[in-house]
């Protein structure tokens, strides 16, 4: 993984422990996922919520250490009220 992208892990509704991780490119936010070590990393075209605010999460916690700027945080924050207009953040 670069040293842009941000990667977690989380179980899947059928039990299944993934791991998960997105990158920006180009403004916009890429999310991968696998379920093993050793697998190909697969896009997600539509992640869940709980991907978005576990990526919200990160990045409020990276923006101190200066590797993601404000304004990154604003415009996450704006893509999930977008997809997710009845979460209140």
């Amino acid at each position: 993984m670069a040293k842009a992208e941000i990667s977690w892990k989380r179980r899947a509704p059928d039990g299944t422990r993934l791991q998960v991780y997105a990158h920006l490119v180009g403004g916009e936010w890429r999310f991968y996922i696998r379920s093993r070590r050793y697998e190909r990393w697969m896009p997600v075209k539509d992640p869940p919520l709980e991907d978005w605010l576990a990526l919200l999460d990160a990045v409020r916690r990276l923006v101190p250490r200066r590797r993601y700027q404000p304004e990154d945080e604003a415009h996450l924050r704006q893509r999930i009220r977008e997809r997710f207009p009845e979460v209140d953040l």
